[in-house]
């Protein structure tokens, strides 16, 4: 699990709205973490399967991200991750209010594969 606030330099649209990609990175990182739990190594990211975009993220939104291995094959992990908007900015009452949300947020889903290299697993 990563928990990140998306920077006003995330925000790259109008309405400080960040870029669906950025939900992506931290998915990398979250598999990046997995794997050196599992294998030993950072592996390497193969492809995205899925990746379903539910509501927008802007500067200022807390970002939680998960992430799975659902399933392990011989050097390759298959996962499945979800983004939650955990935190808000509250700029309606002032510049610093934040809320944290009772029901968090779900904007993004995605599954994907990994590889580890048979030389590179430790474990």
């Amino acid at each position: 699990m990563i928990r990140v606030r998306m920077s006003a330099h995330e925000a790259h649209y109008g309405g400080n709205l960040v870029d669906g990609a950025r939900m992506l990175g931290l998915f990398g990182d979250v598999a990046t973490e997995l794997l050196i739990r599992m294998d030993g190594d950072e592996g390497l990211f193969v492809a995205y399967d899925k990746v379903e975009f539910s509501a927008p993220v802007f500067a200022g939104d807390y970002i939680e991200a998960t992430g799975e291995i659902v399933k392990v094959g011989n050097t390759s992990r298959k996962m499945v991750f979800e983004a939650k908007k955990v935190i808000i900015p509250r700029p309606d009452i002032n510049e610093s209010a934040c809320d944290v949300l009772d029901e968090p947020i779900v904007v993004c889903r995605a599954e994907g594969t990994c590889v580890v290299p048979r030389d590179k697993k430790r474990k």
